[in-house]
């Protein structure tokens, strides 16, 4: 087995701790990663506070994974050591389901196997990205181009993927008007994504206090959701609405800013369960979706299209040590726009 050192959350509440972990031996096809810049995700915290179910402590999160390739696997052919590369939500599925197949591993029909806080095809609990190493199935490796930073790299494994998707998918292009529901660490990504496929993209957040940020990213328009005239003003307006937030809204108010055949797609992933008036819905042929990350195919589709278009997260580089403080920034929405630790700092206490 290969040690490697991590923080990790021995409780629900529980402050992060330096420890030891054991990943598993190279297999023929896996690939041994340095990991160099870890993102620190909204989601991290869920899991970890047993908000999205029962969690086996001691846990290292962290699927926002950029480094380098320092071993490699008898049978690997995709890469080599010395590759930059990046690991994102998930480090397996089964393969053979029908939405393997088509390249939507996410979806996998018998369950994808996530970063950390799954039982991995070997048995073992997968430990995430808050850690010096991890070892990964080639086949869930993404490769970072040259002209992205590995520091600003990281959350693109994640807050890049999981609006890069919808986007995608629901056509975000030139004529199309897009609306991004928070400015947040998945929302500032989500802005500056619909912008460079050429959409009008207008941000729906809660107070102004953010609007020149906004506007700087990308955005053609800025609205106060806490403002009524807001609701009136842009009713039926949007061809797609991407809410990126992790608390409850009201949906039914959201949908009615859609135009016919529009669709509202939840991103953000808030532990208590959301109500929908089925008239918001069926008054315009409107649609309310769900999206989680991408494919691997779609995630290195994406890590290139950044690259062509120059996109990259707004960082703030934390050392191991800040990752508890990090958390409670995170949750008063302290943070422009995505906290991201530097590994080499992981064994200073």
């Amino acid at each position: 087995m290969i040690t490697a050192n991590a923080r990790a959350t021995f409780s629900p509440e529980g402050p992060f701790k330096l420890t030891t972990i054991e990943r598993r031996d190279l297999q023929p096809h896996d690939v041994l990663i340095e990991i160099k810049y870890a993102g620190i995700c909204h989601s991290d915290i869920h899991t970890a506070r047993g908000e999205w179910g029962p969690v086996q402590y001691p846990l290292v999160p962290g699927h926002e994974i950029a480094g380098i390739v320092t071993q490699v696997g008898s049978e690997v052919t995709k890469y080599a050591v010395g590759d930059r590369v990046g690991v994102g939500c998930m480090v397996d599925s089964c393969g053979e389901c029908s939405n393997c197949d088509k390249g939507e591993e996410q979806y996998c029909l018998n369950g994808m196997t996530g970063t950390y806080g799954a039982i991995d095809r070997y048995g073992q609990y997968t430990q995430g990205g808050y850690s010096t190493h991890i070892v990964v199935t080639e086949d869930f490796v993404v490769r970072i181009p040259d002209g992205i930073e590995l520091d600003v790299a990281a959350p693109l494994l994640c807050a890049g993927i999981t609006t890069y998707s919808p986007l995608r998918h629901w056509g975000a292009a030139p004529g199309k008007k897009v609306a991004v529901v928070g400015l947040g660490g998945l929302g500032h990504m989500a802005v500056k994504l619909a912008h460079a496929m050429g959409a009008e993209v207008t941000v729906l957040s809660q107070s102004l206090k953010k609007k020149e940020d906004g506007l700087r990213l990308g955005a053609d328009q800025y609205y106060a959701t806490s403002d009524p005239e807001t609701f009136k003003k842009l009713a039926g307006s949007f061809d797609l609405i991407v809410n990126t937030v992790s608390a409850k809204i009201d949906i039914s108010a959201y949908l009615s800013l859609l135009a016919l055949d529009g669709t509202m797609v939840n991103v953000g992933a808030p532990a208590d369960p959301l109500s929908v008036n089925v008239f918001s819905l069926i008054g315009h042929r409107r649609s309310f979706a769900g999206s989680m990350i991408g494919g691997i195919r779609e995630t290195q589709e994406m890590l290139d299209f950044c690259a062509e278009h120059h996109i990259a997260p707004e960082i703030e580089v934390i050392s191991a040590k800040q990752i508890d403080e990090a958390w409670e920034r995170v949750l008063a929405s302290d943070v422009r726009y995505r906290f991201v630790i530097d590994i080499s700092t992981m064994e200073n206490e």
